[in-house]
């Protein structure tokens, strides 16, 4: 029988199979095979995500997590909204000109004036005045406390994780006492026979109940970080048990204990407006939101502008630190992508 004469359809490419028989396929399925051929063989596939194609660099989990927090609406709000916080608790000079322990008793419980937007507290002051110099106290103590915290939760938690043993016993012992500790109360009691002005007995307190939180966060983290292969390899190598800890160990383990501190930082500062407010945190003459909202609950009903604006102000930077912690625990949770 005569050959038939192959027939080359334009736009098309034949692939034998295994059979011996022909297949056609479409130009665009051709060129998909061929740039597999080329990525089988170490090619680079143009066009891949972020990460993934060969012509691309393994990102760490702090590039990673920078990278996904650019992209979080709730990240830069909360950020923007805490870097004017802070410019104003360094500078409150910058938006407020006039003097928050300067009073005029004859304007007491006056509302909105030209020159005094949110009016006049029960003594005569300037409500907006003391609004914005009330942030330095607050963030001060805040991030102080969160820093004081931190390090002694981490440095406390992350040894017993590491050594375990009798050391780990008993560090959980003493973290079950503070636990069992109610943090108002402690305050209440602790915080009554200190008859200074300055905000380092209310850091102290918070910095001697907060840290056994951190603390059993960092353990936990130690403990899971230390079972890894990475870490089992460097100790068959010989490496000591300081250079595990810093070089393998804790920046593997730190995430969590970021991510609890960030949002730990919003409660600190709610902790010392409710100290304060009770009148066993900070004292006049220092400025804050929690002694201003305390003298303003009395004249709730004649003048609420009086505890409207430092309670809007509390809340507005509760807020912001929540959200900021949400959005950095997004970032560093794995389980989350």
């Amino acid at each position: 029988m005569p050959e038939m004469p192959e027939h080359h359809d334009e736009g098309s490419a034949i692939a034998s199979t295994g059979a011996g028989g022909a297949t056609d396929l479409a130009m665009s399925e051709a060129e998909t095979l061929e740039q597999g051929r080329s990525a089988a063989s170490g090619g680079r596939v143009p066009g891949g995500p972020d990460g993934i194609g060969p012509d691309r660099k393994a990102r760490s989990l702090w590039s990673d997590a920078w990278h996904d927090l650019r992209r979080n609406p709730i990240f830069i709000v909360s950020g923007l909204i805490i870097l004017f916080l802070v410019v104003i608790a360094i500078w409150p000079q910058l938006i407020a000109s006039g003097n928050p322990l300067d009073c005029d008793l004859s304007k007491a419980q006056e509302g909105s004036q030209p020159g005094h937007p949110f009016g006049f507290n029960g003594q005569g002051c300037d409500v907006y005045t003391r609004t914005v110099y009330g942030a330095r106290a607050s963030i001060q103590v805040g991030v102080l406390a969160t820093l004081g915290v931190t390090l002694l939760g981490s440095v406390l938690g992350g040894l017993a994780g590491f050594y375990g043993g009798a050391w780990d016993g008993f560090l959980s012992r003493i973290t079950d006492i503070f636990f069992a500790i109610p943090v108002v109360l402690g305050g209440l009691v602790l915080l009554s026979v200190v008859s200074n002005n300055s905000v380092w007995p209310v850091i102290g307190f918070m910095v001697l109940l907060g840290w056994p939180q951190i603390s059993r966060i960092a353990r936990g983290s130690v403990i899971t970080a230390k079972q890894n292969d990475y870490v089992q390899a460097a100790r068959a190598l010989g490496a000591s048990n300081s250079r595990m800890l810093l070089r393998h160990i804790t920046p593997n383990a730190v995430a969590p204990v970021i991510v609890v501190a960030t949002i730990a930082l919003g409660t600190y500062i709610s902790l010392e407006a409710t100290l304060s407010f009770l009148g066993v945190g900070l004292k006049p003459p220092t400025v804050s939101w929690g002694i201003d909202i305390s003298s303003a609950s009395q004249y709730i009903r004649n003048a609420p502008h009086m505890l409207l604006w430092p309670a809007g102000a509390l809340a507005v930077t509760v807020l912001a630190f929540i959200m900021l912690g949400d959005a950095v625990r997004d970032a560093l949770d794995p389980k989350l992508r």
